[in-house]
């Protein structure tokens, strides 16, 4: 079989699903440094005074995806007890389409129907092309009638 994978193209072996786990305190630099590698656009939040904030909100918001010992992904899967809210989902550039987006996606569902969440909503920048076809693929659709609307609170 490895001899078949290989000759297409393939790792001998399928790489391991990650180790999905909640983020802690202890993982905020190295999360701050991933996004900025892995993920399109920042936000307001992105430092560690608001890292610490989430964390201290909704301690298992912020899923981590580990494949070797090393950060793969994330996705801040956050419930206010009214609706189930997807940020963040960032995968490594290097570890794409290995499956690590729909484990955190996988992980974040599981998490909101376990508190109750009945429907999750994302947050997907408009100009990043690919996310769009990765959360299609999950199941998820625009509300072409809805627009965000925002106001920084924050100086």
């Amino acid at each position: 079989m490895s001899e078949i994978r290989e000759r297409d193209g393939l790792p001998a072996s399928p790489p391991a699903a990650p180790r999905i786990r909640p983020a802690t305190a202890a993982d905020i630099g190295a999360v701050l440094d991933f996004w900025g590698a892995a993920a399109e656009g920042a936000s307001i939040s992105d430092d560690p005074e608001g890292m610490a904030r989430l964390l201290d909100r909704d301690p298992g918001a912020l899923l981590l995806a580990e494949c070797e010992g090393a950060l793969a992904g994330t996705v801040i899967a956050g419930f206010d007890g009214w609706r189930c809210h997807l940020y963040r989902l960032a995968v490594h550039p290097e570890r794409r389409r290995q499956g690590i987006g729909s484990a955190l996606l996988a992980a974040a569902e599981e998490r909101f129907r376990g508190l109750g969440g009945r429907r999750g909503d994302a947050m997907v920048l408009e100009r990043n092309a690919p996310a769009h076809g990765a959360w299609a693929a999950a199941g998820y659709a625009p509300e072409e009638q809805w627009r965000r609307w925002v106001k920084p609170l924050a100086g």
